[in-house]
């Protein structure tokens, strides 16, 4: 009897010490994601707008509570998102990300340029491979050239922006009711992404508008042209219409600008002219000539994307901090989502990435009314894309202007994702 009551009272205190233990267990540490972008150079004021995003989306995730994961693995995990500068340069992105696996980086994001996330791809690859239980994934917001998600594809990359066909066809949409248009310049960043537009660009217009003339067609250096005068002295005297370009950042900007001063009153066909300078360069002279093609624009007319972007505007309320992607917000919480779902973390806090890859491969993820799903066969992440022209604030449809510029974007076109979907020549290899 004395033993018994002896086990009972064991029994008793261990129950009431046990919120006590489960308070001193050493919190799970937070999963860590390395965001491998240019911050310096010609280039970094996108990596500085990817980098809020990115905050922003990480502190939505962390103010609910983090990562769910199961008690038994440790339970509510945050996110922590570290920076690493590679310049743009492919060698510093072997760098970087070499540091980031060393510092127990398992999750990597990237996307502002196709030749470095190229190089990301093989790196991860050759890594996981050879280091089994140091697996590392790889999301990307950005890089959009397609042989990513088709020859290239792989089963650690998962792309959560349209690729650059699909943005092509987004495009080539208004171009085909722009029964005026005749003559079309092409021009573009002289890497596999620029090259890559300008491409699919020819083949769509020998399929669609075969009446349009391409009176210019040519490719420039990334990030080292200072001056684009010359390039828009050729490009008004070759009574082009209008100019077709995919590129991005000050490639983009000081384009635009070159043009307004050499005189062309053409139109852009644009995949990122909706912000970082273009329109405040462009001015008057751009009102209804330049478009933009966007997974998402902020005066899509919801009441939850409208809720969507002002909380965004108060979150970074400077108008030079302006520029929110929605894929990079559906890419974090897909992310969340997908940890979840694996529920699989060692003690030491690693996550199993093989499981978090095979959820991701089928999650569907929403935000504020705006969404989409992954597609497993290649991991092209499938969602609406949007066609915007620029015209002045206040407008019809312009709720909303771009980094304080008095110019927003008013939603001309919108393409359900499976208008959207292209098919992939993707033999994705599964471990």
């Amino acid at each position: 009897m004395f033993i018994v009551r002896s086990w009972l009272l064991k029994l008793f205190w261990l129950a009431a010490l046990a919120p006590a233990l489960a308070l001193a267990q050493p919190a799970m540490p937070p999963i860590k994601v390395a965001m491998i972008e240019g911050l310096s150079g010609p280039f970094a004021n996108t990596g500085e707008a990817v980098y809020r995003n990115l905050v922003w989306a990480m502190e939505r995730v962390n103010q609910r509570g983090g990562v769910r994961l199961p008690a038994a693995v440790g339970g509510a995990r945050q996110l922590v998102l570290q920076r690493y500068d590679s310049k743009g340069q492919n060698e510093e992105v072997l760098s970087a990300l070499r540091a980031a696996i060393d510092n127990g980086v398992q999750i990597v994001v990237q996307g502002n340029s196709s030749a470095n996330a190229a190089v990301l791809i093989d790196a991860i690859n050759k890594h996981n491979a050879r280091e089994p239980s140091q697996r590392v994934l790889f999301l990307n917001y950005s890089a959009v050239d397609p042989a990513l998600t088709n020859e290239k594809c792989s089963f650690w990359h998962f792309r959560f922006d349209a690729h650059a066909d699909m943005r092509v066809a987004a495009l080539m949409s208004v171009i085909q009711e722009d029964r005026a248009l005749q003559k079309v310049y092409l021009i573009g960043q002289d890497y596999s992404f620029g090259q890559a537009v300008l491409r699919e660009v020819r083949r769509q217009l020998a399929l669609q508008r075969a009446d349009v003339q391409i009176v210019g067609d040519e490719l420039h250096p990334v990030g080292r042209v200072k001056d684009f005068l010359p390039y828009a002295a050729k490009i008004k005297s070759s009574g082009a219409q209008a100019i077709i370009t995919g590129n991005w950042g000050n490639d983009l900007t000081l384009l635009v600008k070159a043009a307004r001063e050499a005189g062309f009153a053409g139109s852009f066909y644009t995949f990122y002219g909706n912000a970082l300078g273009a329109p405040a360069a462009m001015g008057e002279a751009g009102i209804g000539k330049v478009i933009a093609v966007a997974d998402w624009l902020p005066n899509v007319q919801t009441p939850e994307s409208e809720a969507f972007y002002r909380t965004f505007r108060k979150r970074f309320p400077e108008p030079a901090d302006d520029y929110v992607h929605m894929r990079m917000q559906l890419m974090v919480e897909a992310l969340a989502q997908a940890v979840e779902q694996s529920g699989a973390t060692a003690k030491d806090g690693a996550l199993d990435v093989a499981a978090v890859a095979r959820a991701l491969e089928h999650v569907t993820v929403r935000l504020q009314g705006q969404g989409g799903q992954m597609r497993a066969s290649d991991h092209q992440f499938q969602q609406p894309l949007v066609v915007g022209v620029m015209d002045r604030v206040g407008t019809p449809g312009v709720q909303f202007d771009v980094e304080g510029s008095g110019y927003g974007f008013r939603v001309v076109k919108t393409l359900k994702a499976a208008a959207a979907e292209m098919p992939t020549n993707c033999q994705m290899q599964r471990p």
